[in-house]
């Protein structure tokens, strides 16, 4: 920006410190620093606009670009087809206008599977479930510390 050197900027200061005054200065100097870094924001956001300006109308052209190229495909798709269908029609122009259909055979129709979801397809022996000691019935907390409580001896008589 400038091209200031330490000789410059002693003169600078040996001035303002006569101008303004030693009890004024301290203020000026940080209402001049202020007022640099809102100059310095207020460039560096022109720069970031000027920056988005200019990748904004690339991207656009990109987009031109782009709509062109598929738009071309397109037509090369379209003309593609129509050649097609007109050397399609010349090629079966001398078949039958009957047209193949397979015989495929009828989908299968639904049928209910008759489960019985309440009823219990299997059924375990009750000789084998306590043997194994399966629980075939619920039983309360209080009734199995009931059933597993230590049995009292009376021995004193």
């Amino acid at each position: 920006m400038f091209d200031l050197d330490f000789s410059k900027i002693a003169l600078v200061s040996a001035v303002a410190l006569v101008v303004i005054g030693p009890e004024k200065l301290p203020g000026v100097a940080r209402t001049l620093g202020t007022m640099l870094g809102k100059a310095k924001r207020y460039v560096s956001d022109v720069k970031a606009e000027v920056n988005r300006t200019m990748e904004l109308d690339e991207l656009k052209k990109m987009k031109e670009t782009m709509e062109s190229a598929a738009r071309d495909v397109e037509q090369s798709v379209h003309t593609a087809s129509a050649d097609f269908e007109k050397d399609w029609a010349e090629t079966t122009a001398g078949l039958s206008s009957d047209p193949y259909v397979p015989l495929a055979p009828p989908p299968p129709s639904y049928e209910n599977p008759g489960k019985k979801w309440r009823l219990k397809r299997g059924s375990t022996p009750h000789w084998y479930k306590a043997r194994q000691g399966v629980r075939t019935k619920a039983q309360s907390g209080a009734a199995r510390v009931a059933r597993f409580r230590p049995v009292k001896r009376s021995d004193h008589v």
